[in-house]
């Protein structure tokens, strides 16, 4: 596994804690009227990226790139 997997499963594991923290704090913890505001749009762009996480995961992106890999090692 090369720098770019580990690269890409830390960036991925970042956003999905991210997200949950968010949302967290959100949820459970007295927000000032002021900061709820940036705190929602927080949310907003990590739901995004948490969507972008998921979709390569467990999407056609992930069929697509094991594909890829198989036929860089078959050498065709």
């Amino acid at each position: 596994m090369g720098f770019k997997d580990w690269y890409m499963y830390a960036l991925g594991a970042l956003i999905f804690g991210a997200f949950f923290v968010v949302l967290w704090l959100l949820i459970f913890n007295p927000i000032p009227e002021v900061n709820k505001d940036v705190l929602n749009i927080a949310l907003g762009a990590l739901v995004a990226k948490f969507s972008d996480v998921v979709a390569y995961f467990y999407g056609s992106s992930k069929g697509s790139s094991d594909k890829t890999e198989m036929l860089k090692k078959n050498g065709s």
